[in-house]
């Protein structure tokens, strides 16, 4: 039989929401402090994935100006009702105070329209739910009647008028999870499958203890019993050593051949429990007994290796290992830290390059520094850039980085100190920089290169093509850029980057291809 590999979106791709129109199936993802938002993926079989592009892809639509890592856009929720596409979800700000909208669009490859905020929707990971002409919001809220322990949270519903763009009527309380110790219910999916209404959560944070329960009931707004076999779906009992930790959030869908399946979200780690790639999407099988879904029966746990779905296998081209900057738009894998301000990045100016403009924001403020980068999808891989770079004085910097935040990330740059060219590799952690390395260069034309197996970063350059490799530092500690020592919600990205570190310039930095290559 058939098998596919786990994770089906490999690297920072949490928070997954998919649904099937027909025989096409659509999925979205949180995106947090990164430009675009919402990143959209179409699949024929659940199992191969391209990227449409991004739902909120407008300045109009997302202002993340100044907005701190791990803010901005939270989990997402997809939904299709009579000819439209609907994508609801959280943006929060600084304050953490929780701001939620939905956009809508007829063709999911189109353009989305701007955000219809809502106003008195409390809570985080809205979701939409539509019923015999109604339409009903899902959220989570702090429970009326108080919290009875940390973080104890309410799943809530209210009807809502999408003509208006407004919550209508009574706000009811229709379930607070599995158990009591659990907390942070949240991520809440509403269902009717049969005679019954479902609601999924995820409960338990979306650390270790992340799980996946389950309620119903014959009426929408409840009361709703719990699954006396929850969580239906959790990896916190496996312990710290097991591959594939903090299991949650996740998503029902049946397929046009009518098997049923759940998206959730998972992390792998490496060199210990580091989780350096953030939470990543996972798809495991489901079944039902007594009206009940079973999660990966005779399992109950997530595999790398599965049996795919009964669904023709449908691939999509294969991603080139090189991006050569030759086609006139940016691939959809590439982001912008915060919503880009000023033009400051060209594919036409110099064709054939990625031309980078030097700003004088720093990766280590919460700017929208020069900064494209993409994730990191592979435990193991190999990612290098060809660099033309005149800088013009001293604190200009160009090259590759690694960034898992503002405070946890890798600078491989060139700079210059009179007439000579030095690069060098500085770790910043906790906010604390040090220099592990530095090189002359011959000129400003160098090739710049990262291995990384597991945790074991190694750095390299050259100047021509034909040169060997020249070893900068070998053995770097990787583990900062995971989210256990760097914290927040997000993985870590591979990106290009310039900057006049806080003065005026002109300067500019082409950047002729740019590798990526996962390793086994």
């Amino acid at each position: 039989m058939r098998t596919f590999q786990n994770p089906v979106l490999p690297g920072f791709y949490p928070d997954p929401s998919a649904i099937r129109v027909g025989e096409d199936y659509y999925l979205v993802t949180s995106s947090f402090e990164y430009f675009p938002g919402v990143p959209l993926f179409h699949s024929k079989d659940m199992v191969n994935w391209r990227q449409l592009g991004h739902i909120l892809d407008r300045p109009s639509q997302l202002n993340l100006d100044h907005i701190a890592p791990s803010m901005g856009i939270w989990a997402p929720t997809i939904r299709y009702h009579n000819g439209t596409f609907y994508m609801i979800t959280t943006y929060v700000d600084n304050e953490k105070q929780q701001h939620n909208f939905y956009v809508t669009a007829t063709d999911p490859a189109g353009d989305w329209s701007d955000p219809v905020w809502l106003e008195d929707a409390p809570g985080i990971d809205p979701s939409l739910f539509f019923d015999d002409g109604r339409v009903y919001y899902t959220g989570n809220r702090v429970p009326p009647g108080g919290q009875e322990y940390p973080k104890h949270m309410d799943i809530w519903l209210q009807e809502i008028d999408l003509s208006q763009g407004r919550l209508i009527g009574e706000k009811y309380s229709i379930w607070q999870g599995a158990l009591k110790v659990a907390h942070a219910q949240e991520g809440a999916h509403l269902y009717k499958i049969g005679e019954w209404y479902y609601v999924t959560v995820a409960e338990g944070g979306t650390g270790h203890t992340h799980a996946v329960t389950i309620a119903r009931s014959r009426k929408v707004k409840g009361p709703y019993e719990g699954h006396k076999a929850n969580p239906i779906l959790t990896h916190r009992h496996l312990g710290r050593e097991f591959p594939i930790v903090n299991v949650g959030h996740g998503e029902l869908v049946e397929t046009h051949h009518g098997e049923w399946w759940m998206f959730c979200l998972a992390s792998r780690t490496a060199g210990g429990y580091y989780r350096n790639l953030g939470r990543e999407t996972f798809l495991a099988p489901v079944i039902w007994e007594n009206e009940w879904p079973v999660v990966s029966p005779g399992k109950g746990m997530l595999e790398f290796e599965t049996v795919a779905p009964n669904l023709p296998e449908h691939t999509w081209e294969i991603p080139s290992v090189r991006e050569d900057f030759n086609v006139p738009e940016l691939s959809p894998v590439w982001n912008f830290l915060r919503t880009p301000r000023g033009e400051f990045w060209s594919l036409t100016e110099h064709p054939g390059y990625l031309r980078l403009k030097l700003k004088p924001e720093q990766l280590t403020a919460q700017g929208n520094p020069s900064f494209i980068g993409r994730r990191q999808q592979h435990l193991s891989f190999i990612a290098a850039v060809r660099l033309i770079f005149e800088p013009q004085a001293d604190g200009e910097v160009a090259g590759l980085v690694l960034l898992h935040n503002a405070n946890f990330h890798f600078r491989f740059v060139l700079s210059r100190e009179g007439d000579r060219y030095i690069l060098r590799l500085i770790e910043r952690f906790e906010g604390e920089e040090k220099e592990l390395g530095s090189d002359r260069c011959d000129g400003g034309r160098v090739q710049l290169k990262v291995e990384a197996r597991h945790q074991d970063y190694s750095f390299y350059f050259r100047t021509e093509e034909a040169d060997e490799w020249k070893t900068l530092c070998t053995n770097v500690d990787g583990r900062l850029l995971s989210t256990d020592l760097a914290g927040g919600f997000t993985g870590t990205y591979i990106g290009l980057y310039a900057s006049s570190q806080g003065a005026p310039s002109t300067t500019f930095a082409d950047f002729d291809w740019f590798d990526y290559e996962g390793l086994n």
